[in-house]
């Protein structure tokens, strides 16, 4: 092998380094702000289907998580947009950097707080870190399911998605942001409702 493709080689293992660190500190950070590793149930479910029970946030998905399938579809295309030559694989390293910082601010007492009084979630007590984590996982779902589909498919899974998330569960992406930032009263007494 070449020094050249050695190279190469070593700057394509850079991203991937840089998102295994990024993964680290996160999970650094969330056990330093007091998040359980698993469910205080004792198990690790691969799904829990129930937003209004305690395993809610607690495994490894949830309804929810296809909320941050759709983050990783909002990620990929500001990326492409801002940083176009950026190499998909940064693109990928910063998108995990910034969904990364959104699970620690998620998962700070403010927040969890601010769930508590303005949205859907009233007893919500955090993630797990393995919850997370997961939603990492999905979030990079979502970036790749946009690399491949393209601008305009995205926007269709986006679209249906959210309805699918309010038919199914009363809430959805953009419901869950406008709750946290502005919440309506007679949007919060409708998702209580079912």
């Amino acid at each position: 092998m070449t020094s050249m493709a050695l190279s190469t080689q070593r700057r394509q293992l850079w991203p991937w380094l840089v998102i295994a660190l990024v993964l680290a500190m996160t999970v650094v950070a969330l056990h330093y702000q007091g998040r359980l590793w698993i469910c205080s149930c004792g198990r690790v479910d691969l799904w829990a289907g129930n937003t209004k029970s305690s395993d809610n946030s607690q495994h490894l998905s949830d309804p929810y998580s296809f909320t941050h399938v759709l983050h990783g579809l909002l990620f990929y295309g500001a990326l492409a947009w801002a940083v176009p030559r950026l190499p998909v694989t940064w693109r990928l390293a910063a998108a995990v950097a910034v969904e990364a910082l959104w699970e620690v601010v998620e998962n700070s007492a403010f927040i969890i707080q601010r769930y508590r009084e303005a949205t859907l979630a009233l007893g919500y007590q955090g993630d797990t870190i393995v919850n997370s984590l997961g939603d990492i996982v999905w979030m990079v779902a979502g970036f790749w399911l946009a690399r491949r589909l393209g601008f305009r498919r995205s926007a269709a899974l986006f679209i249906a998605t959210e309805v699918i998330l309010v038919l199914w569960i009363r809430d959805s992406l953009i419901l869950n942001i406008v709750m946290l930032l502005a919440p309506i009263r007679a949007l919060k007494a409708w998702q209580m409702g079912g």
